[in-house]
């Protein structure tokens, strides 16, 4: 007879302890990742949590789930494989700033615009924490870091316009400071069918000493609290995701909350093979003999 266990926060508690720096963003982040799913309903074994290489990378030690660490940029293909063999599972996406829109900047896009049925959070502390401090591609002009000594002379990228205009179906940007409203954004991220971007300001408190809490807290709104905003006109989302600028010096205001939403088909709605059911329910058209004999030429 099973036995049904009722889910709490303990529920997704990785066996592996986060071994962040003391106070970093990414500790929200993960806190929060737990409260949405829970706030969704959806048990542990229904969840793999894919990485690259980096801080935040190795979140998926630290939760309760299906998880793989992956190669360094990579965590959107081998998240696509994986959303694409079994469409019954919550594939979500986990990195930093470096990891997906340096590297993987180009897996970035062609994931979107194939609108896969993926969540990607993305720990966005603006520096390369991990190898001690250098300019990442989001870094803002002027940064002095430890490989821009004179300030940073590079334009940083605007993840949030890049997915925009790639085809994300769902682009939210978050806060650590404010978790309570990032929990909102990765449960509805996770519950949307399509492509969903939560780029998360998740400050390193070790290398990056501008972009801190007390200087996003200062800057920060929220689009749900902007009169008039909506978030399914693209248009206007497009302008918002402008609004932070190319240098920290001139920004005066940053908006944090859902820019866009739309519901559209899914890359799996293409492919008859995959409307029928979920790749690996299908059978092979293989002898298990034949089977046996092809895994050990690989393994």
């Amino acid at each position: 007879m099973s036995v049904i266990q009722e889910l709490t926060l303990s529920s997704y508690e990785g066996l592996v302890d986060p071994d962040w720096c003391l106070g970093c963003g990414d500790f929200a982040v993960l806190k929060s990742l737990k409260a949405a799913v829970l706030e969704l309903g959806i048990q542990p074994h229904d969840i793999l949590v894919v990485s690259g290489i980096g801080c935040s990378s190795n979140l998926p030690g630290f939760i309760h789930s299906y998880g793989v660490h992956s190669l360094h940029g990579r965590s959107l293909p081998v998240a696509s494989g994986i959303a694409l063999a079994n469409h019954n599972l919550h594939v979500l996406a986990v990195g930093g700033d470096g990891d997906g829109y340096g590297i993987g900047s180009s897996h970035f896009l062609h994931t979107m615009r194939r609108n896969l049925n993926i969540t990607y959070i993305v720990m966005n502390n603006q520096i390369y924490g991990l190898t001690t401090g250098q300019a990442s591609p989001t870094t803002t002009e002027g940064h002095k870091t430890k490989s821009t000594p004179r300030g940073n002379v590079e334009k940083p990228i605007n993840p949030l316009a890049l997915a925009l205009v790639a085809g994300a179906s769902y682009v939210a940007r978050a806060f650590s400071g404010n978790p309570r409203h990032m929990i909102k954004m990765i449960a509805n991220g996770i519950a949307h069918r399509g492509f969903s971007l939560i780029d998360v300001f998740s400050p390193c408190v070790t290398y990056n000493t501008i972009n801190t809490y007390p200087w996003f807290k200062k800057l920060v709104y929220t689009l749900e609290d902007e009169e008039g905003y909506d978030s399914m006109d693209f248009k206007a989302a497009i302008d918002k995701s402008l609004e932070f600028g190319d240098s920290s010096n001139d920004v005066e205001r940053i908006p944090i909350g859902l820019f866009y939403r739309e519901e559209k088909a899914i890359y799996d709605d293409s492919e008859p093979l995959l409307q029928e059911s979920a790749l690996v329910d299908q059978p092979l058209g293989l002898s298990r003999e034949t089977f046996d004999e092809l895994l050990a030429e690989s393994m």
